[in-house]
């Protein structure tokens, strides 16, 4: 791992994540989370204050970025919450069939390798009537953004840990065996190549 992936990268990301309107859609999202508790992408722990402690019985979080485990150790004491954190990608999940009442998985999606992998996965770990609550940025309707979106991508990946910008949430979700039971998009404030995001909540289909 080189001196910008270590250091200067995982700054750069939290710094990123924690824009305001990105912090907005986690405190909706959030709460919703009951249970036993997967986080996909957990990286510096941006989520952790916005959970109801009272409604979390167990929390797991799962990031390959290890370098950034130590601020969601951070993150997780201050908001009142116990976290294993796991350094490995969500294309296998260590977890029986079945172990986890909800899955969450906040602007990372862009970044996993094999992303329709790694939603059957969560599929698979899921309990029924387990819910996958989500908020990822990525293709946006229009062709002009999506040009450029796809223009600026190989450039983007390199400095933003592997980010993708023009990937289609909802079909990956569908590619990965989930059905919407709420869900929109919408561009949240900045460039429109960067923040066209979907969120909302689904179940295995």
């Amino acid at each position: 791992m080189n001196l910008y992936d270590r250091y200067l990268m995982p700054l750069l990301i939290d710094a990123g994540c924690g824009l305001k309107d990105f912090q907005a859609l986690r405190a909706l999202l959030l709460p919703q989370a009951a249970g036993a508790v997967l986080e996909i992408g957990i990286g510096t722990g941006r989520n952790l204050p916005f959970y109801d402690p009272a409604r979390v019985s167990s929390l797991q979080g799962l990031d390959p970025a290890g370098q950034m485990h130590g601020k969601a150790k951070r993150r997780a004491k201050a908001a009142g919450l116990e976290v294993e954190l796991i350094a490995l990608s969500a294309e296998q999940i260590p977890a029986p069939d079945a172990s986890y009442d909800t899955v969450v998985c906040t602007f990372t999606l862009c970044t996993i390798p094999d992303p329709v992998t790694a939603l059957r996965e969560m599929r698979r770990v899921l309990k029924p009537g387990g819910r996958l609550l989500f908020c990822e940025h990525g293709r946006a309707p229009e062709a002009p953004v999506q040009r450029w979106q796809d223009r600026l991508t190989p450039w983007w990946k390199p400095i933003a840990g592997g980010c993708h910008l023009n990937r289609d949430v909802r079909a990956m979700l569908s590619a990965g065996g989930f059905v919407p039971t709420q869900i929109e998009s919408s561009y949240l404030n900045g460039p429109k190549p960067l923040v066209y995001v979907t969120r909302g909540v689904a179940v295995a289909g």
